[in-house]
């Protein structure tokens, strides 16, 4: 870089710093990682693990960030002070600071994001339910490529995957499923993946190899960490046993071990099957339960479960937030950004952090 170029990204590195400064009080930081620390030295701390590990992640949430700030604070000031002392002819000080912008630049983008991340649940995990649409077992095919690319993209970022449902499709791919995303801030960025996604290529289950486009839907809800957040009364819950109808170990399949609760005021059903017990299962389908409930608080809407999946529209042409093509030409394009891809292959394996960055940028 010349020197005129450095200067130049430094003006754009300082607005980014400004902005990361208001969101992340390094004081604050400092005071609330005390307040913590001197939670876990009180003797029965450790009597109640599920509050042990809620600090935990806090704790480590928070010394990632103080860590990332000071760098943050330090390289930018090193690059301020440099630039002062530099000339056009400092070809080795050049180097050194092309360096440490190159350095700075991913950190800071990294930070600017999470700063856009605002709401009351976006530090939260995730609970995700994809539902095959309108395509037959096209659509049911794409249902399970998006569950992977979901997985691929939790993997590459560090989080962790269980499933929760799985309802195997006619012939091919499945016809929904529900899994659980924990790691900081997923629920924060997958929110942007909410809707329905659209697929266009030539269809392997076609003998006539003809193309074929088909649909999908994801929903995204946060975990609620504190169970007294959302309240849920059991006489406001209809529960059912059933045979589970997925993979599972010896007994899954031959005792009522599945669980279907449907919440009276609202009639959201959720369900569970995956664990080996009713009562697990029971458990899991509560989580997803409270999960909708915080979903549907957020958004405030106060009306039926009818009126708020209206908002997610149909899942079928026209309605669709993401298309991916692969056939006659390669593109993935979000169509409230406007942000495009020719490279499907990379997206299908969980190179997503670009539209959802995008889709941050112009809702923040």
């Amino acid at each position: 870089m010349t020197l005129e170029q450095i200067k130049e990204n430094l003006i754009d590195a300082q607005k980014s710093l400004e902005i990361i400064r208001a969101v992340f009080d390094i004081n604050k930081l400092n005071n609330e990682k005390q307040k913590l620390q001197d939670e876990q030295a009180k003797p029965d701390f450790y009597n109640d693990m599920e509050r042990v590990q809620i600090v935990g992640k806090r704790l480590n949430s928070l010394e990632k960030k103080i860590k990332d700030l000071k760098f943050v604070e330090s390289t930018f000031n090193t690059i301020s002070d440099l630039v002062k002392e530099c000339s056009e002819n400092d070809s080795e000080i050049l180097k050194e600071l092309s360096n440490e912008l190159l350095a700075l630049k991913p950190k800071m983008q990294e930070m600017r994001f999470t700063a856009l991340l605002r709401g009351k649940y976006d530090k939260l995990g995730a609970i995700m339910t994809i539902q095959a649409g309108a395509g037959g077992t096209e659509a049911q095919d794409w249902a399970e490529m998006l569950l992977r690319m979901y997985m691929r993209f939790a993997e590459k970022q560090g989080y962790t995957c269980s499933t929760l449902d799985y309802n195997i499709g006619d012939g091919a791919g499945i016809k929904s499923a529900t899994i659980k995303i924990d790691g900081e801030n997923v629920y924060g960025f997958l929110k942007s993946e909410r809707g329905v996604h659209r697929l266009v290529r030539i269809s392997p289950f076609d003998s006539n190899a003809r193309r074929h486009t088909s649909f999908a839907s994801v929903e995204v809800m946060p975990q609620i960490e504190n169970d007294n957040e959302i309240e849920i009364k059991d006489s406001d819950l209809k529960i059912d046993t059933f045979h589970s109808g997925g993979n599972g170990g010896q007994g899954v399949n031959t005792t009522d071990s599945a669980v279907r609760i449907r919440h009276i005021p609202t009639g959201i059903v959720v369900q569970c099957q995956n664990e080996r017990s009713q009562t697990q299962n029971k458990e899991s389908a509560l989580k997803v339960l409270r999960a909708k409930l915080a979903q549907l608080a957020e958004e405030q809407h106060q009306e039926s479960l009818k009126q708020v999946q209206g908002s997610l529209k149909k899942i079928e042409w026209g309605s669709q937030i993401r298309s991916y093509v692969f056939c006659p030409y390669t593109m993935v394009k979000d169509h409230r950004t406007d942000y495009e891809t020719a490279n499907v292959n990379a997206v299908m394996d969980g190179d997503i952090q670009d539209f959802i960055l995008e889709y941050l940028k112009k809702s923040g």
